[in-house]
């Protein structure tokens, strides 16, 4: 089975704040589901908050910035059987947060 990143950028989530309790309750009710079927392994909501980049030896800068779209604002990591089976939970995923989720397969680690 492979695992994917799910992940939607920092202020994607776009709808009025009176919202957030339902979209709340629908994101957790879509992870309950992910979970009940086995395919979940994490996730969380990221900080707003600026990254700091850390170079090969050791220079840290600042960026990239929550003002911009390139900061992910949340992210998913499931196991399932097919690429396919990823796009429906992210679909799904999509449907609760009311924002569009980015899909990446994570590379293989034959030690695992």
């Amino acid at each position: 089975m492979a695992r994917y990143l799910i992940s939607f950028d920092d202020g994607s989530m776009d709808f009025p704040e009176e919202d957030f309790p339902a979209v709340a309750e629908a994101s957790h009710r879509v992870v309950k589901e992910a979970k009940e079927a086995g395919v979940w392994i994490f996730g969380a909501g990221i900080e707003r908050q600026r990254a700091s980049i850390v170079a090969t030896d050791g220079t840290v800068t600042d960026g990239p910035f929550p003002e911009t779209k390139a900061v992910v604002g949340g992210f998913s990591i499931i196991e399932v059987p097919t690429r396919e089976d990823a796009l429906r939970w992210a679909a799904r995923i999509a449907e609760a947060c009311r924002c569009a989720q980015e899909v990446r397969e994570i590379m293989h680690d034959p030690d695992s």
